[in-house]
């Protein structure tokens, strides 16, 4: 059975780029009816961030990557790891180092200043068995896995064999002098021990990958299969970072992203279809889903192209579903939210102009306020131009026609306005323009007839003559 896992340290946010490993290792379970794991990689203590497990656990419900068992956490798993530890030290296949962080530092100063490949010079591994046991009731100590030093060979599923020669590796360290594994150690234990089969993660990973591969033939395991993703690219072809592009998933979130199209847009982040489809439901990512068709290459990532999906499923929303997600936007706004039939309506309106969900407050707040703000550019261009006096009557006149309307709809508020305008020779424009900058202060907006109607007769007539008395003064 497939059984894959994502496995971040709590460390931080959770960058892009582990969004994607999480995604792929979900579709790749989903599409194989296999299972999705969580294991939290808490075993570098130093590095830990108060709060980030939690806001882990959060995005991941947010993005609806639903995981199959209780996630594991390796900080509560130490005598497991101890055990193996031991086990590889009487099979003489680890020993204990008790060189000093200075010494090391010293160590590989010197060797990058002879141009050597920086690594453990072995001085720990020459001490004898009685040696190395005496020193460790005395001395503070790590251990280290020995590396053997001929070639090391394995399989991956998108970059076919790959090769590395022991004698350029270094006898890594597998568990600290603070009793906590570090990630190697922890990382092929647990994968073990959890029955991982596949172990989809980041390029990164790639050279751990001959060290796991030994600690599994030393422990008389077999290994799974690998699988390693591309980088993900700014524009520039440097590695996405934060001095180009939002990295936080927290951070699209907080703008107003959907889930389902920044799943949409990271899953086409090194992979894609055999007809290039760009914008998926979520069955149809999990049945189309492989790893055969990830790429090799770094994938990069294109702000413009996420914001331009965004746009395109909140066009396509349900106008009901895009009114409830856009209600933490409107409260934190402070805008009053009393009717939602009301305000479904006003997105409605709207909704072709949306981007974000974030943008939502500030194109509906003037059906909301009882008082407008006059954007100043559209003040000055239509109410307050040479022919002020000309605009301030068009305005009232206007005002006095919609009061007479009985039946204040769009169609009926449309055809008195018009038969205005022909009846005293002007463009439609030249009435347009003011009334709509009267009622919403703005230049631009929905339907101008439509948007009159839903404002409503009392408050579209109050609004213009609060407009002819504040920026006309006629």
């Amino acid at each position: 059975m497939v059984r894959v896992r994502f496995a971040p340290s709590p460390t931080g946010f959770l960058h892009i780029g582990g969004l994607r490993t999480a995604l792929y290792n979900y579709l790749f379970a989903r599409h194989n009816n296999g299972k999705f794991l969580i294991r939290i990689e808490d075993t570098d203590r130093t590095r830990m961030v108060s709060g980030a497990i939690e806001k882990l656990f959060e995005i991941l419900k947010w993005c609806g990557l639903n995981y199959d068992e209780e996630p594991v956490i390796q900080s509560a798993r130490l005598e497991i790891y101890k055990k193996y530890v031991n086990e590889l030290l009487e099979k003489d296949l680890a020993y204990r180092c008790f060189c000093t962080s200075e010494r090391l530092e010293e160590m590989r100063k010197l060797q990058i200043a002879k141009k050597q490949p920086p690594k453990y010079d072995g001085l720990c591994l020459k001490l004898s068995k009685d040696d190395s046991e005496k020193l460790s009731k005395e001395k503070p100590y790590t251990i280290r896995m020995k590396m053997p030093q001929d070639e090391i060979k394995f399989n991956d599923i998108i970059r076919g064999e790959i090769k590395f020669h022991g004698s350029l590796i270094d006898d890594q360290i597998i568990l600290k002098s603070d009793g906590y594994p570090t990630y190697h150690l922890a990382n092929v234990v647990d994968d073990h021990l959890m029955e991982i089969s596949h172990v989809i993660r980041g390029e990164e990973w790639l050279s751990s990958t001959p060290k796991h591969i030994i600690l599994y033939k030393y422990l008389g395991w077999t290994p799974p299969q690998f699988a390693h993703l591309p980088l993900l690219l700014n524009p520039d072809k440097s590695k996405l970072s934060k001095r180009q592009s939002d990295v936080a998933v927290e951070d699209y979130r907080d703008k107003g992203y959907l889930p389902e199209a920044l799943l949409n847009y990271v899953a086409l982040l090194g992979w894609s279809t055999e007809d290039s489809q760009q914008i998926f439901e979520s069955s149809e990512l999990i049945e189309k889903f492989t790893l055969e068709r990830c790429g090799k290459s770094g994938a990069i990532f294109d702000a413009q192209k996420l914001l331009w999906l965004n746009g395109e499923y909140i066009r396509k929303m349900p106008v009901e579903e895009l009114t409830k997600r856009s209600l933490p936007f409107i409260e934190k706004a402070g805008l009053p939210i009393n009717n939602f039939d009301y305000l479904k309506k006003c997105i409605s309106l709207e909704q072709d102009k949306i981007k974000l969900l974030s943008d939502v407050p500030h194109l509906i707040d003037f059906f909301l306020k009882n008082d407008i703000i006059y954007d100043e550019k559209a003040s000055n261009k239509v109410l307050k131009k040479d022919g002020a006096n000309e605009v301030g009557k068009i305005l009232t006149d206007v005002a006095d026609i919609y009061s007479k309307i009985e039946n204040f709809t769009a169609k009926e508020i449309e055809m008195e306005t018009r038969k205005y305008a022909e009846v005293n020779s002007l463009k439609t424009s030249q009435i347009f323009h003011p009334v709509r900058v009267a009622v919403s202060g703005r230049t631009e907006g929905p339907s101008l007839f439509e948007m009159l109607e839903l404002i409503s007769k009392e408050k579209v007539i109050r609004r213009i003559k609060d407009t002819i008395h504040k920026n006309i003064g006629t």
